[in-house]
């Protein structure tokens, strides 16, 4: 083949190739514009997805912020989220009005919330409770102990216990309204 026979033909087939090129590019483009579009509460939703687990409930006993000594057993035939968490936490302050709404749209089915701060000063603890209006139990954890008994030392991380002393959920990282509705309010409703 002559060296120009070579070349015009190159030069016939690399229209092709770059039309080729060209219209592949367009379809990407179309079907990453027509995909749709994600928002923060999707994106959300997906990022606070609770693991399912099968354990006892650790035994746990600690000072609430009006000085009372309580326990999880004394919350046996409820059912409770323990959420480990602390003042000068960011996600931990974000997610509290929706624990806060969530606990007292369903306190009257047998729900309780057992938020244990992990380890500020009962001053700090009492009036970030107060301005929050929190109405749920509020427990001190100066040492540590609720970190130990769930295994967990991320702020924050909440566990769901049944109706029977069982840890059924896991969350670690800020808890949705959507997440509490799926996987807890079925807990709630099931005994009740």
């Amino acid at each position: 083949m002559s060296k120009k026979k070579y070349r015009r033909q190159r030069q016939q087939q690399n229209p092709m190739v770059s039309i080729g090129i060209g219209i592949f590019l367009i379809v990407i483009a179309v079907l990453f514009m027509a995909s749709p579009k994600s928002d923060s509460k999707a994106d959300s939703l997906s990022s606070v997805v609770p693991v399912a687990v099968n354990f006892a409930a650790p035994e746990l006993s600690l000072e609430n912020i009006n000085g009372e000594t309580k326990s999880l057993a004394d919350y046996r035939n409820d059912v409770v989220l323990v959420n480990n968490w602390a003042t000068w936490c960011p996600p931990c302050k974000a997610e509290m009005p929706t624990l806060s709404a969530y606990y007292n749209e369903h306190s009257d089915k047998g729900f309780m919330i057992i938020a244990i701060e992990a380890g500020d000063p009962l001053e700090d603890v009492s009036q970030f409770a107060q301005s929050r209006d929190l109405k749920f139990q509020v427990w001190l954890d100066p040492n540590g102990a609720a970190l130990q008994a769930f295994g967990n030392g991320s702020l924050p991380n909440s566990y769901v216990i049944d109706r029977s002393g069982t840890v059924r959920y896991a969350w670690t990282g800020e808890i949705n309204k959507a997440m509490l509705e799926k996987y807890v309010t079925p807990l709630v409703t099931e005994s009740n």
